[in-house]
């Protein structure tokens, strides 16, 4: 769809945008088609999209793939949606909160890829929760704003790293990426976006019954980032288990969250987790 198709769309059905559900809409066909070529999607794959708005990138989708799965929380827009893809087969649409599929309800995307410009009032929890959770999907290949694509690409030492690169980390590994230019939407954002590739690991960092302990040795290292990180774990833990640990791990007591990797993460989950957790 073009930016005066959109326009005139909207003003036809008299739609109001709903700034709290972070509707801006992609009419930049080169970035549309360079997101697509991104996902590196086969006929037999099927997708997931989360947010199809006007649907110019489910279009997309539809032509690259033998099933679509669009979850649209609108009902305006799904009444839209109903209209312009009657007649495609490959499409399942669904009115519903993306977020309350994740947290609250069973689902299994293992053999799905989530190939969607994420509303960005609900991407970085969506993630985290979608990547914590047994069902998440092989792939993800994402628009978000260019800070949060920058934080999940942070390294080590760097001011962006921290929570989300983390917990995202643990789960999925970072693939291609690319810019968005803020004037590839509408409404024209105040921000620049980017779409990232995540790749599902083939074999997981930590069991499932240890990644909640991960998380919150993550939260908690991080909630003081400019604290000692050892200090902040003896919240938590005995003191004598945290240094056992740092020793094993070749951790300086003075060392802050941002100068300790993914790997030394899982580590240290892994010693803590056989010590008692105070209360």
């Amino acid at each position: 769809m073009t930016l005066s198709e959109i326009r005139n769309l909207l003003n036809d059905e008299d739609i109001m945008l709903t700034k709290s559900l972070g509707q801006t809409f992609m009419h930049d066909q080169n970035q549309l088609h360079k997101i697509v070529a991104l996902a590196k999607l086969a006929p037999d794959d099927s997708v997931i999209e989360i947010g199809p708005g006007l649907g110019p990138l489910t279009e997309l989708l539809l032509e690259a793939v033998g099933q679509v799965t669009a979850i649209e929380t609108d009902r305006r827009l799904i009444k839209l949606l109903k209209k312009k893809f009657a007649n495609c087969e490959n499409l399942t649409l669904q009115h519903a909160d993306a977020m309350k599929i994740v947290r609250k309800t069973e689902f299994d995307w293992l053999e799905h890829k989530l190939v969607a410009n994420l509303p960005y009032s609900i991407a970085s929890p969506l993630l985290i929760d979608l990547a914590a959770s047994e069902g998440r999907p092989n792939a993800m290949i994402v628009t978000l704003q260019l800070e949060v694509v920058r934080r999940m690409l942070a390294r080590p030492g760097s001011r962006e790293y921290g929570v989300l690169a983390l917990l995202i980390g643990l789960h999925y590994a970072v693939g291609e990426w690319f810019t968005i230019p803020r004037g590839s939407f509408y409404p024209e954002p105040n921000v620049d976006s980017g779409c990232i590739e995540l790749l599902r690991r083939d074999t997981q960092l930590l069991p499932p019954e240890l990644c909640p302990v991960f998380k919150k040795i993550v939260k908690r290292v991080f909630g003081e980032r400019r604290k000692k990180m050892m200090k902040l774990l003896n919240r938590d833990w005995p003191e004598a288990a945290v240094a056992e640990s740092f020793d094993a791990l070749g951790l300086d007591e003075q060392i802050r969250a941002e100068r300790v990797t993914l790997e030394q993460f899982t580590e240290l989950t892994q010693r803590l987790s056989c010590t008692e957790i105070d209360d």
